[in-house]
């Protein structure tokens, strides 16, 4: 079905720090160590663990520091990568500090949802992000980017390619390894996607980047078909499909990692992921935050 040279497809569990960040029942440090030990029995490489990010305007991850520190004492803490995500120098320095080996920057397409989510302009965010990605280099510490918006915005409406790309080679000039494009408000159609990935294919080595849907209108998975169809091979996604922009308005969940493991697996590919386990860690923090899944998988078999 796919032309792909290599059949293995990375998955980047966001699910503890996208998927839990606004969820309004505290979660103890245990239960965010459970459920990423879970996440990583499951066979899932890449785990973003947490945000050191100003506990005032995300208390969820007030502890990221405590978290990570507990995190390198786990046996797994070798095999997979948990990356985190910092804002500005002050977040990258508490990262440092615990050890953190590699960190997320953020920006978006639009002004007016920067403005709204980190209060600045794309170009003030880039200023930021310049001086993090400066010291993270010298610190060898890996560098991914994620890019908002990047299909459309709750403010400004659609964005074009012209503008994603614009921030695509912006964030290659930081020295990011890998660049994430997020459907924040899932808007984003089969057709769009194609499209936008074909007008940035001469800027980008495709084994670069990600893609990060949203649900919202029900399209996250046909979209993913559009990327594979491109020979995208890492997508982001929310375990039990939690998650949203606080600062995007009517945007449910990331798209559940287990939908996205079933429809690379069905489509013969390889994810290497154990789906019971998966849904094993599911249960166990939806239980936990009191929520039932938008998962398509997890309501078949009435997890």
């Amino acid at each position: 079905m796919f032309n792909y040279n290599n059949s293995n497809i990375k998955i980047v569990e966001v699910g503890p720090r996208d998927g839990l960040q606004n969820e309004k029942i505290s979660l103890s440090l245990e239960d965010k160590l459970e459920y990423i030990s879970l996440l990583a029995a499951s066979g899932i490489k890449t785990i973003e663990a947490t945000s050191f990010v100003r506990a005032d305007k995300i208390p969820q991850m007030a502890d990221a520091s405590e978290l990570y520190l507990e995190l390198k004492k786990k046996d797994f803490y070798q095999s997979v990568n948990l990356p985190s995500l910092v804002p500005n120098m002050v977040g990258y320095e508490l990262a440092k500090k615990v050890g953190v080996k590699e960190i997320s920057l953020f920006s978006a397409t639009s002004d007016e949802f920067t403005k709204k989510n980190i209060n600045c302009t794309i170009d003030e965010s880039f200023q930021r992000m310049s001086d993090v990605a400066t010291a993270a280099k010298r610190d060898n510490v890996k560098i991914r980017g994620y890019i908002s918006t990047a299909f459309g915005c709750p403010y400004a409406g659609v964005m074009s390619s012209k503008k994603l790309a614009n921030l695509v080679e912006r964030f290659l000039k930081l020295g990011v390894y890998e660049i994430s494009i997020g459907d924040t408000i899932g808007v984003a159609t089969p057709k769009q996607v194609y499209s936008y990935l074909n007008d940035i294919k001469d800027i980008i080595d495709f084994d670069m980047v990600a893609m990060h849907f949203h649900d919202t209108r029900g399209m996250a998975l046909a979209n993913i078909l559009s990327s594979l169809e491109m020979e995208i091979n890492v997508f982001d996604s929310s375990s039990g499909g939690l998650g949203g922009c606080p600062y995007a308005k009517g945007a449910t969940g990331n798209v559940a990692t287990e939908d996205v493991v079933y429809l690379i697996e069905s489509s013969g590919l390889k994810t290497n992921i154990d789906l019971n386990k998966l849904l094993n860690a599911s249960t166990f923090i939806l239980n936990k935050v009191g929520k039932t899944s938008p998962s398509k998988l997890i309501q078949t078999m009435k997890v």
